[in-house]
């Protein structure tokens, strides 16, 4: 039985207007993760991930690991440290030290023998250099799709909104190779529509818009947001045409549509937090780096490469961000850390022996309820009121709560309150029926997952 009371789950209370280390607290989803216990700040940009979140990390790996499955990719780790020499290869890091170019975020490190090494923020060179070592690689083998979830690295000048825009983070990075451009745009089509039935399934409002290329090469990229007064993008959509980017792309565009040649004066704009991307490279990195195919005519030519990019525990932050209220969090339904939490008597009422065997009777029915599996956690602090642990699972976010109080020692009668967080309802319902209305929620199917009373606005 999970019980809440063995939880490591040290709450922060902050005062308004606090600091948190000598750094801001800006936005609200830092805030609620600090004062529930989920992160605890390590240091400038850095985090510790608590038990609580640490469990929908690994519910958004799960999901992340069963669509990136879906199109064929296969899963590794690469090292977390690159040789800079193969960044110097494939210009990235000169162009991050010309004079023309803006203070690099890269964090390096050197070794004992002098050599100069990149703690990643993301992996071109690394997972170039592995088809480089074995190239050239026979045409039968393609595509190769190749993906990790891993720590990255990035040393921002001002680390803020606590996961969404850290020194320190989890990121799903994809790595696809093609034999020609036909066969690199299929597979960008594929694994765009799986992140589309990713986020979908995680059910945060999302946007996809074109984005700007940039440092990364190549020539097609696509970003996915959640729409966010906090969000650090600016969304802009064409309300002739249809078509939304990202304000950079529009504004090296001359801020013209690239489809309908629309104006400034025809563009809607809309604050976004970037979550996932999605990269054409073509052979930016496999030629410089040497990695080949080898083809039918048996000549070698460069590979034909996609990155795609998935910000983890960015992700979970924003989503927290988007849907909760100022005073509680709510999640995205696939990632909350216990769909259920049941509250059992207070310690010494008059109904905490009569109701205690419907704790543990409720506890066991619900663990064969679809979606409930594995999702139930208990609030035995029994020292403190029925009330305030019902507050204390609210300000938490448990979508559904059970309360086994004095109701369930009636005997014949035994009722339960069942409170609902997804569509806000409060009701009193027998054992059978509790299980019943907790089923139905959980496998529904076309349940709105963000369960918050406000609607977020999708259009820009």
């Amino acid at each position: 039985m999970h019980r809440l009371s063995k939880i490591f789950q040290p709450a922060l209370i902050i005062p308004k207007n606090a600091t948190v280390k000598n750094q801001d607290i800006t936005s609200k989803s830092q805030k609620l993760m600090l004062e529930q216990g989920l992160i605890r700040q390590a240091g400038n940009g850095t985090f510790h991930v608590l038990p609580l979140l640490q469990r929908a990390v690994e519910k958004a790996v799960n999901l992340i690991d069963v669509h990136m499955h879906s199109i064929g990719a296969q899963k590794l780790t690469l090292p977390l440290l690159t040789s800079a020499e193969l960044w110097k290869k494939s210009g990235r890091l000169g162009d991050a030290h010309s004079s023309n170019s803006p203070p690099t975020e890269l964090l390096q490190t050197t070794d004992r023998h002098g050599k100069m090494h990149i703690l990643g923020p993301t992996h071109e060179e690394s997972i170039t250099a592995l088809l480089a070592a074995i190239a050239p690689v026979s045409y039968r083998q393609f595509p190769i799709r190749l993906y990790q979830i891993s720590t990255k690295f990035r040393d921002e000048m001002k680390p803020r909104f606590g996961l969404m825009r850290a020194k320190e983070f989890l990121m799903k990075d994809l790595y696809t190779f093609d034999v020609d451009r036909i066969k690199c745009r299929q597979t960008y089509e594929e694994v765009n529509e799986a992140y589309d039935r990713l986020f979908s399934k995680i059910g945060v409002p999302f946007v996809k818009v074109s984005g700007d290329c940039g440092t990364m090469g190549g020539s097609l990229s696509h970003e996915y947001h959640f729409p966010s007064e906090v969000g650090e993008d600016q969304l802009v959509q064409c309300v002739r045409c249809g078509v939304r980017s990202n304000s950079e792309l529009f504004e090296n565009l001359s801020q013209q549509c690239k489809t309908c040649n629309g104006k400034s004066e025809d563009f809607e704009r809309q604050a976004g937090i970037e979550v996932a991307h999605a990269f054409i490279l073509e052979d930016r990195y496999t030629k410089a780096l040497g990695a080949t195919c080898l083809h039918p005519n048996g000549k070698p030519a460069p590979l034909q490469m996609g990155c795609y990019g998935i910000g983890v525990t960015r992700l979970i932050a924003a989503g927290i961000e988007v849907l909760s209220g100022e005073k509680e969090i709510r999640w995205p339904l696939p990632l909350v850390p216990y769909r259920v939490c049941i509250i059992t008597p207070k310690a010494g009422s008059k109904e905490e022996l009569a109701a205690a065997p419907w704790v543990h009777r409720m506890y066991n029915s619900l663990q064969t309820v679809k979606g409930c599996e594995g999702d139930i956690i208990v609030d035995d602090r029994d020292q403190l009121t029925i009330g305030k642990r019902l507050l204390d699972a609210r300000k938490l976010g448990y979508p559904l709560i059970v309360i086994v109080g004095s109701k369930a020692t009636t005997i014949g009668e035994e009722a339960f309150e069942v409170h609902n967080l997804i569509d806000g309802t409060e009701r009193t319902l027998s054992f059978a029926d509790s299980l019943a209305s907790i089923s139905a929620v959980l496998s529904d199917p076309e349940k709105d997952h963000g369960y918050l009373k406000m609607k977020v606005e999708t259009q820009i």
